[in-house]
């Protein structure tokens, strides 16, 4: 039979699938399985169907042979095979699929279904070939026939020999270039890797003949090699078995197998869904971070596969960022895909499938928080950071997901706890939730500003994460409770309001020359209604906070931000009474004690002096 022409059509996007439509050329190799699956898959819906066939599925297996010598790689199946004119229509035009055609026309039975939906996945082997043969033999049929092309050019079919019902393709594989090592394709343990990354899960066995190397008879120093057939798919997956079945140690092996850490994982999630999506997942949630995870360079995601084929290696749809801890896979037999089994079509099915391993998430991670509180909070000093910064990065949005998970320092139970855990402790007085941020616990501690709100025996949370304050601002209450800096200008704390509001009036020219002498450091200078002990301290106005300043000027290509500060004076402290001295007797020594209360008061707060050697010489002339 003469040389036949792909489609004009066809021809293109045979020419689009060798030279860019996939991006790892090995996957080549999973699309032949899977073919060869689907092909016994057909002969098994054909025994279900009719009662003169038996099925033995210790007959039916795919074959996988590589001949270094003459350059071929050989994919055999015991499958269904195909006759003249299927050969000719199936692989005649690209895109057409006799599997996803035999799904429409079949009935499907007893949890099998057809790989094949995805129908170009067969002309990947002309990625690493130069020559693709298929010999194949239907089943019911006498005469078997060989297809062959050398790609774009087009294709022929002849009748040849072959004894057994299946198909065989023969690939002829490319010589190595500068780009490419074709040779790779053609080595055992290679192709026995690939198998196993994509295809371990094939229900039928993948044979090869693996070398292996043994002592000579009578020798103990002498070895030889000797090949020994071997099945490389393990061909039941784990998150198909029955979770009884299953021990926790079961699931940490798997999680090593599948090098999704070092560590072992503090949770796992194993997940069947059968309804409007059908699917199957087993998650984990790490124990310990991945060095690269606050990283660019960290990928998200999580495996998918399609009837046990690996279609990604990283999904990242189907994880929000604020979950981008958790590893694992998910394998549904509803995913609609498109040209390329790499390229994922973002439908229906994958949103409703992320949503609700979403919700599965959130649901045992709260579960962990409540049964194994120390395990939780292992997990929170990894990955706390990721939650509150999903907060903060949809503006709030995730805040009803999130909030229950959130942990802060106490600075009354000396550890961290909960939101809810704090308010169900708020005395009935009390309208904020109090936070007090820094660099660390210990400075935070030392903080001048938070001594009205503990003398009032309220408890402060610790903010020591960059991200902490800006997520809460997010937030902007919890249980209708607001949030409120022991910084903030207005502690919503009454007692010493009259008291506080006198003193200002009393001392309102004095206040008013400091500020003059700060020029514009400062948004005002007042008697402070916080501070029992210290001299002096910064607060705040606005939204945006002192602390906020300081991580926001430390990144990168950022301006200068400037919070409005105001500088308060403990008018009960004897360095007031020198500042009155001052303000009645030498206005200049009030400017020079202005200058070094201002700059007291940055250091307290981790903030660098403007002027150093101005500040030492201001020292200098106080001791003398």
């Amino acid at each position: 039979m003469g040389r036949k022409q792909f489609k004009a059509e066809s021809k293109r996007l045979l020419d689009l699938m060798i030279n860019s439509i996939y991006t790892h050329r090995e996957i080549f190799l999973r699309e032949l399985i899977s073919n060869a699956s689907d092909a016994i898959d057909k002969i098994y819906y054909k025994a279900l169907m009719d009662e003169s066939m038996t099925f033995d599925k210790e007959n039916y297996f795919i074959r996988v042979v590589p001949d270094k010598a003459n350059r071929t790689l050989r994919i055999s199946d015991t499958g269904i095979g195909m006759t003249q004119e299927e050969l000719d229509d199936n692989l005649g035009v690209i895109a057409k699929s006799g599997s996803l055609a035999f799904k429409k026309e079949n009935e499907l039975k007893d949890g099998y279904d057809i790989i094949g939906q995805f129908g170009v996945g067969f002309y990947s082997a002309f990625m690493v070939s130069d020559v693709v043969t298929v010999i194949s033999k239907a089943y019911g049929s006498d005469q078997a026939y060989k297809w062959e092309s050398r790609g774009a050019e087009g294709y022929s079919i002849e009748p040849c020999d072959k004894d057994a019902v299946g198909t065989d393709i023969i690939l002829k594989i490319k010589e190595n270039t500068e780009d490419e090592k074709y040779d790779e394709y053609l080595d055992e343990y290679r192709l026995k890797a690939i198998i196993k990354k994509y295809s371990d899960f094939i229900r039928y066995p993948i044979k090869m003949d693996i070398t292996k190397s043994r002592p000579k008879e009578g020798s103990e120093k002498d070895y030889e090699d000797y090949t020994e057939e071997q099945t490389v798919n393990s061909m039941v997956p784990i998150w198909k078995k029955n979770k009884n079945e299953l021990s926790r140690e079961d699931y940490d092996n798997f999680y090593s197998e599948k090098h999704y850490g070092f560590d072992k994982p503090v949770k796992h999630i194993h997940i069947s869904v059968d309804g409007a999506v059908s699917y199957n997942a087993i998650l984990f949630i790490p124990e310990k971070t991945p060095f690269d995870f606050y990283t660019k360079e960290y990928e998200k995601g999580l495996e998918l596969y399609s009837k046990g084929v690996m279609i990604m290696n990283k999904c990242a749809d189907l994880l929000p960022d604020y979950f981008s801890f958790v590893k694992g896979l998910v394998d549904s037999e509803d995913l609609s895909l498109n040209i390329s089994r790499e390229m994922l079509q973002h439908d229906r099915q994958l949103k409703l499938i992320a949503k609700n391993i979403k919700t599965k998430i959130k649901n045992e991670l709260e579960n962990l928080l409540k049964d194994e509180r120390e395990k939780y909070e292992e997990f929170f000093k990894a990955f706390g950071r990721q939650l509150k910064y999903g907060i903060y990065s949809e503006f709030g949005g995730n805040k009803e997901t999130l909030q229950d998970l959130l942990m802060f320092y106490s600075s009354k139970e000396k550890k961290q706890v909960t939101l809810d855990e704090y308010v169900s402790r708020m005395p009935e007085d009390q309208k904020y939730i109090y936070y007090a941020a820094g660099d660390s616990i210990e400075r935070i501690e030392k903080l001048p500003q938070a001594e009205l709100v503990s003398d009032k025996g309220y408890e402060i949370l610790y903010f020591t994460d960059d991200v902490d304050e800006f997520a809460i601002k997010m937030m902007m209450n919890y249980k209708e409770k607001e949030f409120k800096s022991v910084s903030s200008s207005d502690l919503g704390i009454e007692a010493n309001q009259d008291a506080a509001d006198a003193d200002e009036k009393d001392n309102k020219e004095l206040f008013e020359h400091m500020k003059n002498a700060l020029a514009g450091k400062v948004k005002d200078v007042r008697a402070s209604k916080r501070l029992k002990n210290h001299p002096v301290c910064l607060s705040n106005e606005g939204e945006l906070s002192i602390e906020m300043e300081k991580i926001l000027n430390a990144m990168p290509n950022n301006p200068s931000i400037k919070a409005d500060k105001v500088l308060e004076i403990n008018i009960g402290h004897d360095v007031f009474k020198a500042l009155k001295h001052a303000y009645e007797n030498d206005k200049e020594k009030l400017e020079l004690y202005t200058s070094l209360l201002y700059s007291q008061a940055l250091l307290i707060e981790g903030l660098p002096i403007q002027d150093p050697v101005e500040f030492t010489n201001n020292m200098c002339k106080i001791m003398v």
